[in-house]
């Protein structure tokens, strides 16, 4: 079964569905949600992305990453992937959200227009292995200093949106 997509505008209007394979190769705006998750002494959880994974295997990133499903709202898609991927429930709020467009090799695009949402938990993760190699936590200044030493260990959406989620840090 192929996953789809929710296409949109700029205004986040919907325009159709598409399967995701296909959005990303051509790179069309769709719907999507990043959640950043903290722990109380306020280091970012990171996920290593799963090797199996068609784009950016073993790269890490936020603690989730994805798209919302037809009829599903955005908080409603990532509070189902926290579960899905980290086997956590965490309470999360919107902070923010913004359309970016990055390259993420082997000529596929993501191109989204991005909810961003964040929660605080402190406790075990249950990891989906089909998703996810391995988590950590890390603090805000040592992730600026491994991103600038090492960027190619990081996907090309996660700095960008680190970018824009500093101001709210």
């Amino acid at each position: 079964m192929c996953d789809f997509v929710v296409l949109v505008d700029e205004k986040d209007q919907k325009k159709g569905l598409m399967e995701k394979i296909k959005a990303h190769k051509n790179g069309i705006l769709h719907r999507a949600f990043s959640v950043f998750i903290f722990n109380t002494r306020g280091e970012i959880l990171l996920q290593k992305r799963a090797k199996n994974k068609y784009h950016s295997p073993l790269l890490w990133t936020n603690a989730v990453c994805s798209h919302p499903k037809d009829g599903e709202s955005y908080k409603e898609g990532a509070v189902r992937r926290l579960k899905e991927e980290l086997g956590v429930s965490v309470p999360i709020d919107e902070k923010f959200h913004f359309i970016y467009k990055a390259y993420v090799g082997k000529g596929l695009w993501e191109h989204e227009l991005d909810y961003v949402f964040a929660g605080i938990y402190e406790g075990g993760f249950l990891l989906n292995p089909g998703e996810v190699a391995e988590v950590r936590y890390i603090s805000v200044e040592a992730l600026s200093n491994e991103m600038r030493e090492k960027p190619e260990n990081f996907t090309a959406w996660f700095k960008i949106i680190l970018r824009e989620y500093k101001e709210y840090l």
